[in-house]
């Protein structure tokens, strides 16, 4: 895997933080109390920190590493409803028309506030609704995406328009997909930026941030909860856990419910600019059917590949051989990038549950929401808004995905460790459905 043009590696940070990095560290006292403590401070924590400080409430965000240090500044910048994970007519399956109506339509409402959310705020992050292709791995999954599509269509109205593959080259430039799907209202935006103007508004709305402050455990107490960190503790009112595939010690029940999944991206050096239209031809973000999945775009300049999916290890790793196999994924794709250096590979993780849905609640008197299941964007922001409705006894806080069961991950140790097992399986899968 060529870097830079040279033998030096790639920059092993997200490329993403070349225009937002994180803050530098620096000592921030730990406040004695708050009305809220908000453990974890991507999109979730922060936007429920947002709409709770805005409300009057004393709000603190502890966070282990620097602000947005997770998820929220690594992931792919595709924004979308969160609707393609579970077909339509499994969702009716399972819960009857009505309960999917609901499901769908709240899947919308999330990609709606987060749009409207940008906008009002004056939030400076690349947003823009280009609109995501998805390709199929196979003939059979073109027909079974075209009968999904026009199913949510027709049950809540979503837009999109099939590619048949003879049509595809408009839209993609690879002959590895036998067809596609539009999804023209879905968008893409910078997530390192996104976040910064998250945490911009929400301190300049009173809330305090501390960070590399690692939580430890949380306790019931007469007056509320009481969080113990590294640093000491915080007592507060209440207590908010906002820390999706990033969840720990600060309460095994709730990770026990997470399965944390990890994640890589490669940013390609600049790549011409008939280059890059050739690739994709209408700026789109892009994904595939496959249950092994890429996903990928060019940066919001047009001017690099970001070419995301699984790699080889299950850890974060600066060890750049862990990167080949999604490269070499990436020049199966396109071969034209077998030149092309790279600039920067990361990993991160996504929080996975056990029925694909994202959670919200409380649990033992400490509120939550998590388990985006590798579609978190517009589902933090909107979730982390939802639970802060809810701690503040809000009708409006009210969602179609709150009485769910959130099951947790049997042998949840074990099971963490069989991961790599169960993506070889998947991987089989795939290759089977691309046989045909």
């Amino acid at each position: 895997m060529r870097s830079g043009g040279s033998s030096a590696p790639p920059d092993f940070k997200p490329w993403w933080w070349e225009a937002a990095p994180p803050a530098a560290p620096r000592d921030v006292p730990l406040p004695p109390g708050a009305d809220v403590a908000v453990i974890g401070s991507g999109y979730t924590g922060l936007s429920a920190a947002l709409t709770l400080a805005r409300a009057g409430r004393h709000v603190v965000v502890l966070e282990a590493n620097a602000a947005g240090y997770g998820g929220s500044s690594r992931n792919g910048g595709q924004v979308g409803s969160g609707n393609q994970k579970i077909p339509v007519a499994e969702l009716v399956g399972r819960f009857g028309e009505k309960r999917a109506r609901a499901l769908l339509e709240e899947g919308l409402a999330m990609l709606r506030h987060t749009s409207e959310l940008i906008q009002r705020e004056s939030i400076a992050c690349d947003f823009a609704r280009v609109g995501r292709f998805r390709g199929a791995i196979s003939p059979a999954h073109y027909d079974a995406m075209a009968r999904d599509l026009d199913s949510l269509h027709r049950m809540v109205g979503v837009a999109f328009f099939m590619v048949p593959r003879s049509e595809q080259h408009a839209e993609i430039g690879t002959d590895a997909y036998h067809g596609g799907s539009v999804l023209p209202d879905d968008a893409a935006l910078q997530p390192a930026r996104f976040h910064r103007g998250l945490l911009e508004r929400a301190v300049a709305a009173g809330v305090e941030l501390v960070p590399h402050t690692s939580v430890t455990s949380i306790e019931r107490a007469r007056s509320g909860t009481v969080v113990h960190t590294r640093r000491g503790r915080l007592a507060a009112r209440n207590a908010i856990i906002a820390t999706n595939g990033y969840a720990g010690r600060e309460c095994p029940p709730l990770a026990r419910r997470i399965m944390p999944i990890g994640s890589a991206i490669l940013a390609t050096q600049e790549l011409a600019p008939e280059l890059a239209s050739r690739l994709i031809p209408k700026g789109r973000i892009v994904g595939n059917t496959a249950r092994v999945l890429h996903y990928y775009r060019l940066s919001p300049d047009g001017r690099r590949m970001l070419f995301g999916g699984r790699m080889a290890s299950e850890h974060a790793t600066s060890d750049v051989r862990d990167f080949a196999p999604l490269h070499r994924e990436m020049i199966g794709l396109f071969p034209e990038l077998s030149c092309v250096a790279i600039t920067h590979c990361w990993s991160g993780y996504v929080g996975y549950t056990r029925d694909v849905f994202p959670h919200l609640g409380v649990r033992d008197g400490i509120h939550f929401a998590m388990g985006y299941c590798g579609t978190g964007v517009a589902r933090a922001v909107y979730f982390g808004h939802k639970i802060a409705l809810k701690l503040l006894d809000r009708p409006d806080g009210r969602t179609a995905f709150d009485d769910l069961p959130f099951h947790a991950f049997p042998f949840h140790a074990l099971a963490k460790r069989l991961v790599p097992l169960a993506v070889s399986g998947h991987r089989a899968r795939d290759w089977l459905d691309r046989r045909g």
